[in-house]
């Protein structure tokens, strides 16, 4: 059996948590033991229960993170480098085959130390985290997050990127070159197409739900949908707009759709379980990705995959990788980021066109299944480990079952 170190000091996301990146971290770590291997989870933040697959997994947790500001950043970094003596500690029981890493700004310990004992490791890198830090948060240390950043990328035997421009923004920091890019994915045998809809009683009229799932903030774009959904709404009595999330727009939201005079009609779901995901977008006719237009796209839309996953009819705005995760509009309906007369236009047309709506779900349900299952992902991101820890990579590759 493989031993495996998961990584994730970044107080912001919680390994057992609710939010996207928690999703992340739960499929890559249920990947790897269903691949047989003994996972050791060591984290700044647990956040919650065990999580549907990971029984069995060993969770070793950091210092806590403490106060605020500078000094805050200061127990980031202790908390981070307290990493490798964990690390040690295991390898000392029994020998590590693969050090996985969730880059985070404070810790490059992890790959530090992977590299000294010649243990395979991977960075994962989903976002530019510095920049984001410093235009959404509060960043005292610039410098020396960026030095932590150059070290634990230079040190690492592989870095994986969710997309193109984090790997170009790593790229710039790092004279490594095994810097790749692999887009998320999604649990195909969770996520599936959800169940044909009952009978309504006689009279009855059946809604047409219009579905998002995704943080209520500024850049998803909801303003947009919200815009789009009332256009709708004033020809079409039977549709409802669902918003699965929460975030600090919700107030916002509320005010807006009920400026607009639907919020009778929208249902403002909140955050839910990653296990109940699937019986939210089951309850969809129709996903919507209705992103604004943004200066620097560099998401890896996890929600993308799970409406393909779940058969649904995509609208999606055309930015970043969202057109090439449709196919260039063979699985979905791509429009203008921030253009309510098209997005209200496009749901309309697949409200109206039923055939077309199962014809996507199909085509969207396959490519989930062919291309972008979380098993898929995961063989990628151990292909990328370096030659002279080829064998640990194959043996991986190997147990899938």
């Amino acid at each position: 059996m493989n031993r495996v170190a998961y990584v994730s000091t970044d107080p912001g996301v919680p390994v057992f948590g609710r939010k996207g990146a928690s999703v992340h971290v739960h499929a890559v770590v249920r990947d790897l033991l269903r691949r047989g291997s003994e996972v050791h989870i060591v984290t700044a933040r647990v956040g919650g229960d065990v999580p549907r697959g990971l029984d069995g997994v060993v969770v070793h947790e950091l210092p806590r993170i403490t106060g605020t500001g500078p000094e805050r950043e200061d127990s980031a970094k202790a908390s981070a480098a307290a990493a490798s003596a964990v690390l040690a500690a295991l390898h000392h029981d029994a020998p590590l085959d693969l050090v996985y890493e969730r880059y985070s700004l404070w810790s490059d310990a992890a790959m530090a130390w992977a590299r000294a004992q010649s243990v395979a490791s991977v960075l994962e890198v989903n976002a530019p985290l510095i920049d984001e830090q410093a235009e959404h948060r509060v960043l005292v240390d610039r410098s020396g997050a960026e030095a932590i950043a150059r070290r634990a990328f230079d040190a690492a035997g592989s870095v994986v990127t969710v997309s193109e421009p984090v790997a170009r923004w790593v790229a710039e920091r790092t004279t490594n070159e095994q810097v790749h890019v692999v887009p998320n994915g999604v649990d195909t045998q969770y996520i599936r197409p959800g169940l044909e809809a009952q009978p309504q009683a006689k009279g009855e009229q059946t809604p047409f739900t219009i579905g998002f799932v995704g943080t209520l903030k500024p850049w998803h774009g909801i303003e947009v949908l919200l815009d789009a959904f009332a256009r709708v709404a004033r020809t079409d009595d039977a549709t409802r707009l669902r918003l699965v999330g929460d975030g600090p727009q919700r107030a916002a939201v509320l005010e807006q759709a009920a400026a607009l005079g639907v919020a009778d009609r929208v249902d403002l779901v909140g955050a839910v379980a990653a296990e109940d995901i699937p019986a939210e977008l089951a309850a969809m006719d129709v996903a919507v990705a209705p992103y604004p237009q943004l200066d620097d796209f560099y998401f890896s839309p996890l929600k993308l995959y799970e409406y393909l996953a779940a058969g649904l009819p995509v609208v999606a705005s055309d930015i970043g990788p969202c057109s090439q995760v449709l196919d260039a509009g063979r699985l979905g309906v791509l429009v203008s980021p921030g253009d309510v007369t098209e997005l209200a236009a496009a749901i309309v047309g697949l409200r109206t066109d039923a055939r077309l709506r199962a014809e996507l779900g199909d085509a969207a349900r396959e490519a989930a299944v062919s291309r972008h299952d979380w098993s898929l992902v995961v063989d990628r991101i151990l292909a990328t480990v370096p030659t002279r820890t080829r064998s640990l990579s194959d043996e991986l590759l190997g147990s899938v079952g």
